[in-house]
C-alpha cells in the first residue's frame, strides 16, 4: 500500500507542532523535510537546527530531502538532526556514489532525487547502493507548482527499473500532486505520495490526511 507523506515546506510555520500533530491524527508515517539553501534552487527554507528540534516532538518518519549543493558537507549535521531517510539530487552531487555511501555508513537510509528531465538511466550505476528514488513531477525550489503530465511514464519507467534492479527500492513522487491526480501516480508506481499544500492548506488538515489516504488504499 502507498504511503502520504505530508510536506513541512506547506505548513503553518507559527504553529509546527501542531500541525504535526494533525497530520499524526489522519494517520501519516512520513514527514517530508525539504531542506533548501538557495543556490542548487532559488529559494531558502531551514535546516538541520530545526529538524532536530522537531525530532523531539514526534515519531514520524523524517524523510530529508536535501536541495542543496554539495550534499557532502552538510550528511553527519542531518544525520545528528534525526534523519532517517535523506534525498540527495543525482545533479547536486559531483560524487555521488561517495555521497551516497556516507549517508548509509551512519545506519540511515539513503535516497537519490532526479529533476523532471533527468533521466532514470543516470542511477544504473549507483542502482544496488539505494532505498529511494524520488521523482521531481515539478521542478524544485517551490511549493504549490502543477504537476508535470509527463512525468506519469517517466514513474512507470523507474517502477520497472526498481523491478528489474533492485525490487526493495521505494519510489517517491513528489510535486503538484492533489486529490485528482494522486490514483493515477499510485497507479503508475509510486509507493510514497509528498504532498504539501493539498494537505496543509486544507481546511482541516486531519480529515484531508485521511482521505489521501481513503482514495490510495
Amino acid at each position: 500500500m502507498a504511503k502520504i507523506a505530508p510536506s513541512l515546506l506547506s505548513a503553518d510555520f507559527a504553529n509546527l507542532e501542531g500541525e504535526i500533530r494533525k497530520i499524526e491524527a489522519g494517520g501519516a508515517e512520513y514527514l517530508h523535510l525539504d531542506v533548501m539553501d538557495g543556490n542548487y534552487v532559488p529559494n531558502i527554507s531551514f535546516g538541520a537546527p530545526v529538524i532536530a528540534k522537531l525530532r523531539d516532538k514526534t515519531d514520524l518518519i523524517f524523510d530529508v530531502h536535501l536541495m542543496i549543493e554539495k550534499p557532502e558537507r552538510y550528511i553527519e549535521n542531518f544525520v545528528k538532526a534525526g534523519a532517517d531517510i535523506i534525498t540527495i539530487h543525482q545533479e547536486a552531487s559531483l560524487h555521488l556514489h561517495r555521497t551516497i555511501q556516507e549517508i548509509k555508513s551512519h545506519g540511515v537510509k539513503a535516497g537519490v532525487s532526479l529533476n523532471p528531465a533527468t533521466p532514470i538511466e543516470s542511477l544504473k550505476y549507483v542502482i544496488d547502493d539505494i532505498d529511494l528514488i524520488l521523482i521531481m513531477s515539478v521542478n524544485p525550489g517551490f511549493g504549490g507548482q502543477s504537476f508535470i503530465p509527463t512525468m506519469i511514464e517517466k514513474i512507470k519507467e523507474t517502477r520497472s527499473f526498481i523491478d528489474k534492479h533492485n525490487p526493495q527500492i521505494i519510489l517517491e513522487v513528489d510535486g503538484g500532486i492533489k486529490l485528482d491526480n494522486v490514483q493515477e501516480i499510485v497507479k503508475a508506481g509510486a509507493d510514497l505520495i509528498v504532498v504539501g499544500s493539498a494537505i496543509f492548506g486544507a481546511d482541516d488538515v486531519v480529515e484531508r490526511t485521511k482521505e489521501f489516504y481513503n482514495l490510495i488504499v
